[in-house]
């Protein structure tokens, strides 16, 4: 107990480097490795491409939004701040607590998939050992301190930037037949009703799958409390958003639907065998393509799960700070660490993964299903931020001119930002209500996480009589 200190004061040790890095590789994971496949065989070619790119600009003016937020006023309550100083106090109370939450839950569910991956290279060993030997690693990181946790995420990130390169690299070779490989080119896309397959109702498919995909760059908003200098690096790291979203998804994206028809049975399978990259780089070296891919898609399950518990550990630090939840959880040691607060986000992942391990899984099933809409859900806090924020800065006669980063498209970002998010909503689970007979169970389990979120935020507002804050009265004063 020497070692703590009372001052709730987090250490600002993420440099641009490793900022830059983090936005990069930052949501690249099991989205883009695995389903993207999926997503393929749903909309085929163009509608899967349509549906990542509509979803890739408006995951780029949510960062811009988000990223001139944090460059003005850094805080590692990110958007559950920033909503409720901009538009209600309330919103921001279940802002916080729904991303605490799903932070907690979805390391569990990294975590038990990692023991999945393991499996392939020990298939008799047991899920509980690899369970709590890569939580036991994700909590040591991010004890350390958060240059530790800063540099793992630096690394874990430019191996996956790495691969999707070789992958890139690899599809080009592919393509235009520098091996005996008889790539189908645009074939690909003049197949059966390609490149468009099941019209709307396939790129809406595929637009919750590019959802879930981008799900992560929310990241650089909460490290932005922790940043060296947040008003050059944070815009720095925004900055990449769009090269990122243009290379490693796009990009990416184009050479699958040129090399693997949407056809393909391979691709609607959740083994990672069947990763649209596995059957890629399988052209070469099939041993090689199945083992490569477990071992990134296994580093990429750690690297989300340990960018959950920083965030996870960093919101519920927030919370407490402000009163929300007992103040002991706002204590950091000498290192910065918000060590309480790293502890009960780690015991609650640890309650999940092992209720799923010794029962039947039912509770841990609707837990994780509770959380699946939570990442749209801050998205949507998010726009919905940015878009009081400037509209309050000009209405107080500020100069936006002396923001440290302007967001270009205002108003139109933020509205379409929130407006794609609310599509992605309504269309969680469209496979359910136009099933015969209709699945209601699935609909349900699917919608969870809304009422879950509207339970909070009125039950707040209930208790606590909050306003819509007026835009004069809104405070610019940073943490």
């Amino acid at each position: 107990m020497h070692d703590l200190a009372q001052e709730s004061s987090l250490q600002r040790k993420l440099n641009a480097r490793i900022l830059g890095m983090i936005t990069l590789g930052g949501s690249i994971g099991t989205g883009i490795f695995l389903a993207s496949g999926n997503a393929l065989s749903m909309a085929g070619p163009g509608g899967t491409l349509l549906a990542y790119l509509i979803m890739g600009i408006m995951v780029y003016f949510l960062m811009t939004g988000l990223g001139e937020m944090a460059a003005y006023m850094p805080t590692s309550g990110s958007f559950y701040v920033y909503a409720a100083r901009f538009f209600d106090p309330s919103l921001g109370y279940a802002l916080g607590w729904n991303y605490w939450y799903s932070c907690a839950i979805y390391i569990a569910s990294e975590i038990s998939a990692s023991a999945l991956i393991m499996h392939f290279w020990f298939p008799e060993s047991s899920s509980f050992l690899w369970c709590s030997v890569f939580l036991f690693l994700i909590i040591v990181f991010n004890a350390i301190s958060t240059k530790a946790f800063g540099e793992v995420e630096y690394w874990l990130s430019f191996i996956k930037i790495s691969v999707i390169v070789l992958f890139i690299v690899t599809g080009f070779f592919l393509i235009f037949g520098f091996t005996d490989y008889k790539a189908g080119g645009f074939q690909n896309w003049r197949i059966g009703d390609a490149p468009f397959h099941s019209g709307w109702i396939g790129i809406l498919a595929a637009f919750v799958a590019a959802g879930f995909s981008f799900q992560g760059t929310e990241l650089i908003g909460v490290a932005a409390g922790e940043s060296v200098h947040p008003d050059t690096t944070i815009p720095k790291a925004i900055k990449m958003v769009f090269w990122r979203i243009l290379i490693f998804f796009i990009l990416s994206l184009f050479i699958i639907s040129l090399l693997i028809p949407y056809t393909s049975s391979q691709l609607i399978s959740s083994d990672v065998v069947m990763s649209p990259f596995t059957l890629v780089f399988q052209q070469y070296d099939k041993a090689f393509a199945a083992m490569i891919m477990n071992a990134v898609i296994l580093l990429a399950i750690i690297s989300t799960a340990n960018s959950s518990m920083y965030v996870g550990s960093r919101m519920l630090w927030h919370l407490a700070k402000e009163g929300h939840v007992p103040r002991i959880f706002s204590v950091v040691n000498q290192r910065g660490i918000p060590i309480y607060a790293l502890a009960l986000t780690s015991v609650v992942a640890m309650l999940a993964f092992l209720s799923s391990i010794f029962g039947n899984g039912t509770v841990y099933f609707w837990l994780l299903n509770a959380t699946s809409l939570s990442g749209f859900i801050a998205w949507m806090g998010i726009a919905i931020s940015h878009y009081r924020f400037r509209k309050a800065y000009l209405r107080q006669g500020k100069d936006p001119a002396q923001l440290p980063y302007l967001a270009r498209g205002y108003p139109f970002g933020p509205l379409f930002a929130f407006g794609v998010c609310m599509i992605v909503i309504s269309g969680q689970n469209y496979s359910a209500l136009i099933a015969t007979p209709k699945d209601w169970y699935g609909l349900l389990i699917s919608y969870s996480g809304v009422p879950l979120f509207l339970m909070i935020w009125i039950g707040h507002k209930w208790i606590k009589k909050t306003k819509i804050i007026p835009l004069h009265e809104c405070r610019f004063d940073c943490e």
